[in-house]
């Protein structure tokens, strides 16, 4: 994908959990240009990077009500459970995947939370 990332786009993938506006594993990766596995993968061998409030593991009953509110393919392809990015997260999660696309990944990230507020 090399069309530029818009922050509306990223915004359409916030959603709320536990109070917090977050962006699940999938649409990090997609936004990323990466595998969902590449980016857990950076969240396991950088976990002193992610403290309590930076990732959160979605419980098998919010991924069922986020199931029912937005029914698409990505969900149904599902196995794991999801995890969820709060700002914080994203942030650190910017400071690990260093390619353009992330640049411009981040900088459409910090738009939307920002547009948001």
């Amino acid at each position: 994908m090399n069309q530029p990332i818009k922050f509306e786009n990223v915004q359409d993938r916030i959603v709320e959990l536990r109070g917090e506006r977050v962006l699940l594993d999938a649409d990090v990766a997609e936004l990323y240009g990466v595998e969902t596995k590449r980016i857990n993968e950076a969240v396991k061998n950088n976990a002193d990077k992610f403290p309590a409030g930076y990732i959160m593991d979605v419980e098998a009953e919010e991924f069922k009500e986020l199931r029912s509110k937005f029914s698409t393919a990505k969900f149904a392809k599902t196995r794991v459970l999801p995890k969820a990015f709060t700002e914080k997260g994203l942030y650190m999660m910017a400071t690990i995947l260093k390619s353009k696309r992330a640049t411009v990944a981040t900088l459409a990230i910090i738009e939307a939370y920002a547009t948001l507020r």
